[in-house]
């Protein structure tokens, strides 16, 4: 009796590793490769025809809410990511409606080149004309991208060593700096890179440094905004204007650091900036309140976790920079990176993230947030999650290939 038992209890467990090992091949069967990589950017793409349809003339899309498309102006921070979106999908389908559409909208941020009063022109131009000039290599996008470069750089005051973010160049009371601005650099490094004028290199390496040496806590978590005296270049404070506390860890804030040094490292090869993108990336991976589907709620320290929102758009940037980051470390955290990314592209591209054909006005991602504190843009899609979505989904597929 009890051999009988006994082999019918090794039977059992053969039936559950057999089942164990079935469910484990339906799942890799369903792994990132090109073909599920296409298939997602065709899905973006369906959705972007529709969303072209709906952008009046004159203006960019902001976001779609209570039914109805919201719009912006060329000269918020956001207006560059459609035309840069546009350029995505013409890149991933070849389809020229996109690019017409992109070179349409584009001209509406051409006098945003000469804008001096934004840290944001990094997102603006270099996500639209930089995109652009990538696929049409002309002369004259190369010259509004140098003009934005140009008008960047007069925000950046050397006694503090930073490119100012918001306020008046002549405030002499608070030089402000957000973490945000990191990812405005690469088109400083582009500028050097075109002209052989270093002055826009060394902007973007003082930057980088002052921030990272300013902005991050012992757990290599960032602050929000480092405030500054403009005449000493002292730190005054330290706090938040989209956290939920001066001291809690903004999570599109995280992600901004992420991406930003991982960009400064490949640009300078400065190994101080890779070891700073993965601390970054150990903070994020290994938070207690990063949800098993990663996609983060919009503060990691935000009250009433789980019952809050998240922020999609995070998730999209940190899948970017996660598989970039991957190619410039060891097997073992570039492993780590990529599973961690695959993750999260399988979350935005599921349907509890991804727009079906039509729904939210054509944009791609839903469920972001802009600005909790400000109740703008909350648990809506955004622009920029589509852009970061777009770019992680085009940067796994050059794996791959």
């Amino acid at each position: 009796m009890k051999r009988i038992l006994f082999l019918t209890s090794c039977l059992f467990v053969i039936i559950l590793i057999s089942c164990s090992s079935s469910k484990k091949t339906t799942i890799s069967s369903d792994s990132i490769s090109i073909k599920w990589i296409n298939k997602n950017l065709q899905s973006a793409a369906e959705q972007y025809k529709v969303l072209m349809q709906k952008v009046p003339e004159g203006v960019m899309p902001e976001t779609f809410t209570d039914g109805k498309l919201v719009t912006c102006k060329p000269e918020n921070w956001i207006a560059g990511f459609y035309p840069g979106n546009l350029i995505f999908l013409f890149e991933a389908t070849g389809d020229s409606s996109f690019y017409k559409e992109a070179i349409n909208k584009i001209k509406l941020m051409e006098p945003e080149q000469f804008n001096t009063s934004t840290h944001d022109l990094g997102f603006m131009m270099y996500c639209s004309y930089g995109n652009l000039y990538k696929v049409s290599p002309e002369e004259k996008y190369k010259e509004i991208l140098l003009n934005s470069a140009r008008s960047l750089s007069t925000r950046f005051n050397p006694k503090v060593g930073c490119i100012r973010s918001w306020g008046n160049s002549n405030d002499s009371t608070e030089f402000k700096v957000i973490i945000d601005n990191m990812m405005n650099l690469e088109l400083l490094t582009w500028a050097t890179k075109q002209t052989g004028d270093s002055s826009f290199y060394h902007i973007a390496v003082s930057h980088a440094n002052t921030t990272m040496k300013n902005h991050f806590r012992l757990d290599n978590s960032s602050y929000h905004v480092v405030v500054y005296n403009p005449e000493t270049g002292k730190v005054i404070k330290k706090i938040t204007a989209q956290g939920a506390a001066d001291s809690s860890a903004w999570a599109r804030g995280q992600s901004w650091g992420l991406y930003g040094f991982t960009m400064m490292y490949r640009e300078t090869k400065d190994k101080k900036y890779l070891l700073l993108a993965q601390k970054i990336a150990a903070f994020i991976l290994g938070n207690k309140n990063l949800p098993a589907d990663k996609i983060p709620y919009w503060d990691y320290d935000a009250p009433k976790i789980p019952i809050t929102y998240r922020d999609a758009s995070t998730a999209a940037i940190m899948a970017s920079a996660l598989i970039e980051l991957s190619g410039y470390s060891n097997t073992t955290l570039s492993k780590k990176y990529l599973s961690a990314a695959d993750v999260i592209l399988h979350s935005l591209s599921s349907p509890q993230y991804s727009a079906s054909t039509g729904e939210d006005g054509g944009f791609i991602i839903k469920h972001s947030v802009g600005n909790m504190n400000a109740n703008a843009d909350v648990d809506v899609p955004l622009p920029y999650a589509d852009y970061y979505y777009l770019e992680a989904l085009l940067r796994y597929k050059k794996l791959l290939k």
